[in-house]
């Protein structure tokens, strides 16, 4: 049986884009953090107005080892604070891509928000995925749910 210490690591490239160098590499923001940090790669400050988005680059490519994906997902602190989140989340990298990895940040807060350039804007969780063999049929087997939707086993209304 493993102990708590030991995590699964896997192998990540990374190549800094061209007029990135100032910037610090990805990283975990403590020993046991599932994702790493991803910084905006902007050149001077970036304006969020309340309700839009805009496509951030992180200044970073990756490759991904097959079986793999990145996901990237919203920083709590900003969504709290902020009201400022990933748009697709999770956005997913698949492990052939090789292109610069960007965020779509939208701020649902009542204020503008500003990103400079080095700032965390989203982190990067790697996941282990499954291709799926999708096998046609005429019917499909029976459960207690059925064919309850969205809310189906949710809150009830108070009459």
């Amino acid at each position: 049986m493993k102990s708590s210490n030991d995590i699964s690591k896997i192998e990540v490239k990374i190549e800094r884009v061209a007029g990135c160098d100032d910037l610090p590499l990805p990283k975990m923001a403590s020993k046991f953090a599932s994702g790493i940090d991803l910084h905006c790669a902007e050149s001077g400050t970036v304006e969020i107005m309340p309700g839009d988005w805009k496509l951030i680059s992180t200044g970073i490519k990756i490759a991904i080892p097959v079986g793999y994906e990145g996901q990237i997902r919203p920083r709590s602190g900003l969504a709290n604070k902020y009201g400022v989140t990933v748009l697709n989340s999770p956005g997913t990298i698949d492990a052939d891509y090789r292109g610069l990895v960007k965020v779509i940040l939208i701020n649902h807060g009542k204020e503008i928000f500003y990103i400079k350039r080095g700032d965390r804007i989203a982190q990067l969780v790697f996941q282990k995925t499954f291709q799926a063999l999708l096998i046609e049929t005429k019917e499909l087997d029976n459960t207690i749910r059925g064919e309850g939707g969205f809310g189906h086993s949710g809150v009830k209304a108070i009459e």
